[in-house]
């Protein structure tokens, strides 16, 4: 009898919180006005989910009401007690109002939720994706593991769908979809009718790290030959496809663009004549049609980037370059235009191995705007927040113009993190609007799809890069909306996620082991991919045949341009010389690095018994680990580099025990994080570093006590040659 009158007891209880929440649901009050069309209908399905999760009370109205003066994308919140208006701009106004009170809802301030009135910072907030469409229409990424499983990944919708939600959440609104040579992939164009591609190809042959630098060589015979079909489908189900995808994008306010690099001719190359040669008029006109039907294809299609690129003569005259590109993509659009003239069909110029006057010259008859394109960091966003290089073409880029940032995250692919204070200033260092157009922040070495190192997936789903990093992704683009938010927002972002965790430390614990990449980056320099990747001390192994980079390798290493940081071989000469230190010293970053190590796991540590419970959570908390492992490693090794470099200048032999010491402790840390790391993640094969294994370069970590061993005084000289930033703006 008890045990009946106990259930019976659960019963009552469970309808009474059923009715109670039925009450609560049936208080709340969405209207959505027709006018906010889909990104207002985004929002709105948004907030209605979150008000069925919470259970709250109120009234809430969505619309559009358009004023002169008012910024494009902008809203304002109207609360008078439980009424709550929404009124954007436009479209995309109005939904990122009602994401807002959504997001309100899901991390419990909707109750103290203020009028207000919002506009974004940065215009333009996008994402850098390099998409592997297809064996045979390569992308940059596509000669790597990752971008290899995900060819399949994005002819699916609702790989899409979860893109889209994700972006529009984080107050996206470009996607930029970057490949070698998309045109078979994506258009039918009349002249070339056997170019366009059926069906989707993925290789089964093993890949390596011996592909070219440039491109040229990224579809190889015996790939094709020993090829698999991962999705049977026909060109016209691919147009289909596309524009579906383009519709969702626009339904949450995000608009696509189109990348190219030059002169690749992957998927038409030998079909009516075509070639890679840019003497080849048939090359010439197939390109212009292939544009020319890209835009009339794609009505939602933003835009295109083009490129003087890797496929060009490096030798060739600038005007040469930009006069096919003219001949090519100008009169390609300018055909398409000719049946819609009042189309705004943006092209975006990249600053790569071209001249800025030549540029406009060739293209002062574009019809549209047309901007230009800047690595802003070259290859690491995660450095500093004011990066120099742009300062050239700032200084002298032509009136009325204006161009992107590239924000190339080159520096982290495997772990959670997030420093919103970094991000904050970095984002309010970027150039004003009247130069800088917006950005597009994403990597070269890795695919931003499917993420794809995880040992062991939640459900055996591997999730988008986008949610499994959903705290970097939101930090970013909210920050680049509204600079403003404070650090307490994202930490109730953190508290909604896993409520049962000490919000506090998890946000100290990301944002501190989130410190050492910029520090250790701004203190050895890379400027490319290839050339330094810090997760593995590493750059590509025929990177001048690098490969890991050794204690002598960093005594030689020169610090970030504009970093005010010394490396080794300047503070060495400074200090036997007796002169001012005014920049930040090596011994400096390695305790900035040791101390980031020693407060992500003081931190981490209120965190232990809740991740026990929270799968993700505990994901988080080895992510914090390992990176702080890292950061030990490298304050060690920078260490052991300088009392190696004092021992070089000075035969003492106290220096010389010293860096000794330094390098044990670095082969300590670094099996660590090895440790760490690999139990979580796998070894992977990157297009532009080669195969990284974490585990296997613990001898070649080892293997730096024996260089510093065998030493000999007098071996390191002062002079050395510096790393410069990558050759891409010319006045």
């Amino acid at each position: 009898m008890h045990f009946s009158s106990t259930c019976f007891s659960l019963q009552l209880l469970l309808w009474a919180q059923l009715l109670v929440g039925q009450v609560l649901a049936a208080s709340f009050q969405l209207t959505n006005d027709p006018s906010t069309g889909g990104p207002g209908r985004f929002a709105a399905d948004e907030i209605q989910r979150e008000a069925a999760a919470k259970g709250i009370a109120a009234n809430v109205s969505l619309t559009v009401e358009k004023k002169a003066n008012a910024p494009a994308q902008s809203y304002r919140i109207e609360r008078n007690g439980d009424q709550i208006q929404v009124i954007g701009a436009d479209q995309a106004g109005a939904m990122y109002g009602g994401l807002e009170i959504a997001e309100a809802i899901r991390i419990g301030t909707f109750e103290s939720l203020k009028s207000s009135e919002n506009k974004p910072h940065i215009e333009k907030r996008g994402i850098k994706f390099n998409i592997p469409l297809d064996l045979r229409t390569p992308s940059y990424t596509d000669s790597s593991d990752a971008a290899q499983a995900n060819i399949p990944e994005v002819w699916e919708r609702d790989f899409w769908i979860s893109y889209l939600d994700a972006m529009a959440r984080h107050r996206y609104n470009v996607l930029s979809l970057w490949s070698l040579h998309p045109f078979p992939s994506m258009v039918k164009v009349p002249e070339f009718p056997e170019v366009a591609l059926d069906d989707v190809w993925r290789t089964k042959a093993k890949l390596d790290d011996t592909f070219s630098f440039s491109g040229e060589d990224f579809v190889r015979p015996e790939m094709l030959a020993n090829h698999e079909v991962v999705k049977k489908i026909t060109m016209d189900e691919k147009i289909a496809f596309w524009r579906w995808v383009m519709q969702q994008a626009a339904d949450r306010g995000i608009t696509i663009y189109v990348f190219t690099w030059n002169v690749f001719t992957f998927g038409a190359d030998g079909k009516h004549g075509i070639t890679d040669s840019m003497e080849n008029d048939i090359t010439k006109a197939y390109f212009r049609a292939s544009v020319r039907e890209m835009v009339k294809t794609y009505p939602l299609l933003g835009g295109m980037g083009i490129t003087a690129g890797e496929g060009m003569p490096h030798d060739m005259d600038s005007k040469e370059k930009e006069k096919w590109l003219w001949d090519t993509y100008g009169e390609g659009v300018r055909d398409a235009l000719k049946v819609e003239p009042k189309r705004d069909f943006n092209l975006i110029h990249r600053f790569h191995w071209t001249a800025q006057s030549e540029i406009l010259d060739a293209f002062k008859g574009y019809p549209c705007t047309f901007d230009f394109s800047f690595k802003y960091s070259v290859a690491h966003m995660y450095s500093i927040t004011n990066p120099s290089f742009i300062q050239p073409l700032l200084d002298g880029i032509a009136p009325g113009r204006r161009t992107w940032l590239t924000v190339r995250n080159d520096d982290i692919y495997t772990f959670r993190f997030g420093d919103p204070a970094y991000a904050r200033e970095y984002i309010l260092n970027m150039p004003p609007r009247d130069k800088c157009a917006g950005f597009y922040m994403g990597p070269d070495g890795y695919c931003w799809g499917r993420e794809f190192l995880d040992r062991h997936p939640a459900a055996g789903k591997w999730p988008l890069v986008m949610e499994k990093q959903w705290y970097s992704f939101s930090m970013w683009g909210r920050l680049a909306y509204d600079p403003t938010l404070p650090d307490s927002h994202f930490e109730r972002l953190l508290a909604a996620q896993h409520p049962k965790a000490s919000s506090a430390s998890l946000f100290n614990a990301l944002q501190i082991a989130s410190q050492v990449m910029p520090l250790i980056t701004r203190f050895f320099w890379g400027d490319i991919d290839l050339k330094w990747f810090p997760e593995a001390c590493w750059s590509h192994p025929r990177s001048k045949g690098e490969g890991f980079y050794t204690v002598a390798k960093f005594m030689e290493g020169s610090a970030m341009p504009g970093a005010e940081v010394l490396c080794i071989r300047d503070w060495r000469k400074r200090l036997l010389s007796r002169a001012s230190m005014l920049e930040t010293t090596p011994l400096e970053i390695a305790e900035g690095l040791e101390g980031a190590a020693a407060q992500t796991f003081v931190s981490l540590e209120s965190l232990r018994d809740s991740a026990k419970a929270d799968p993700e959570l505990q994901k988080n908390v080895q992510d914090c680990e390992a990176l702080a492992w890292l950061g030990r490693y490298y304050a060690a090794k920078i260490r052991g580099a300088c009392a190696l470099a004092l021992f070089d200048a000075s035969s003492d032999r106290f220096e010389h025990a010293a860096a000794l010491r330094h390098l044990n402790e670095a082969l300590s840390h670094w099996k660590h994080y090895a440790a760490i790391r690999d139990a979580n993640y796998v070894p992977a094969l990157y297009n532009r570093l080669g195969y990284v294994d974490i585990t296997a370069i613990t001898d070649q970590v080892a293997a730096d006590i024996e260089i510093a061993k065998g030493w000999k005084p007098g071996s390191l000289k002062d002079s050395g040659k510096r790393a410069g930033a990558e050759k891409g703006f010319r006045k």
